[in-house]
């Protein structure tokens, strides 16, 4: 069967009233067992799930909306699931946050099941899940509206919201080159998100616009979290030419690099300047505070939400970022013997 079953051809193939399918949908408990089991077997054929419109006609409108995710960093998510509850608490509309593994094959069915059984209006995506497919593709057959946060992909598919992670990143560099850093170490984020490659690259900008070569070595993977970190800064502070800045694309694996420079004794920033991304809660509690770039995580998820509940032609809003200076980056100290 097709995705364009509606709640009329269920009704048709289980031989009951368009009522009854209604009332199976919303768990109604006057309905009887068999009478129940011939409309499930119904939605099972038809591979049937409830669309917008099929859930506006049966009465069955939830008044509530779902932010779906899969990120590694709490004080990340902390930020996106507050923008999104101040929207839905001033608009009086529930919120439902779901977690989900995108690495996993049955993603896209989870994420239908999700909206057949509890009958929300709308979907908030954030990033990774913004660019997973086979959620994307449940989504599109479902015919229910959603919005991405931070899409990597397809901008022009859905309503999005964004920021320039690019230029954020070449930002940070520039900064970092412009205190007299020359090697400067970067750590990447997690694989699943396109923003860990475009802040790559506005890393990778900055240096060529500053005339420096690009050396591979002072690219580390990592993973959003603060293990990850961790480990790509032994490795860096490992190296025999060791970088004098290190620029981690998120504040939880510039913790890390903290942890380890603290635990071999280095003096922070005058022996290593370290910097983060995002302005999460943890920038503001690590010593040194993280020099790091804001992104606007509560406004970027609030402004979703209301393009969610807005409803209406495909709307796409950057925001902006910003760098914010803290204790953890200063100027390289100057090399022994030099003269200087």
């Amino acid at each position: 069967m097709t995705d364009r079953s509606n709640i009329r051809d269920v009704a048709a193939l289980a031989g009951v009233a368009v009522k009854t399918v209604s009332r199976v949908l919303n768990g109604h408990p006057y309905v009887s067992a068999p009478m129940r089991e011939k409309v499930e077997r119904a939605m099972a054929e038809l591979e049937f799930r409830p669309s917008v419109a099929a859930r506006i006609l049966s009465g069955s409108k939830s008044n509530q909306i779902a932010l779906i995710y899969d990120n590694h960093s709490p004080y990340y998510m902390f930020q996106i699931q507050t923008g999104c509850w101040e929207c839905c608490k001033a608009n009086g509309i529930r919120l439902l946050g779901q977690p989900v593994d995108v690495t996993d094959p049955d993603v896209g069915e989870q994420v239908r099941g999700l909206v057949s059984e509890t009958h929300v209006d709308g979907i908030v995506l954030s990033s990774p899940v913004t660019d997973c497919v086979p959620v994307l593709r449940a989504l599109d057959a479902l015919d229910i509206p959603f919005v991405r946060i931070s899409p990597g992909t397809n901008h022009a598919l859905t309503s999005s919201v964004f920021m320039d992670d690019a230029q954020a990143a070449d930002d940070m560099t520039t900064h970092l080159i412009n205190l007299g850093h020359r090697r400067i170490g970067f750590i990447k984020g997690h694989p699943n998100h396109m923003a860990s490659d475009d802040r790559l690259f506005g890393y990778r900008r900055a240096l060529d616009r500053a005339g420096i070569a690009f050396e591979p070595q002072l690219v580390m993977p990592g993973a959003f979290d603060f293990e990850s970190g961790m480990a790509a800064g032994a490795l860096l502070l490992d190296l025999h030419n060791a970088p004098t800045a290190i620029f981690a694309a998120n504040d939880d694996m510039a913790a890390g690099v903290l942890a380890v420079a603290h635990g071999r004794g280095l003096i922070l920033p005058e022996q290593l300047s370290v910097a983060g991304f995002d302005d999460t809660t943890l920038a503001r509690t690590v010593w040194p505070a993280l020099t790091t770039i804001h992104q606007p995580m509560a406004d970027l998820a609030r402004t979703a939400t209301e393009i969610l509940i807005a409803g209406g032609d495909i709307n796409h809003r950057r925001l902006p970022h910003t760098l914010v200076e803290r204790a953890s980056v200063a100027p390289p100290a100057p090399l022994k013997n030099s003269g200087i």
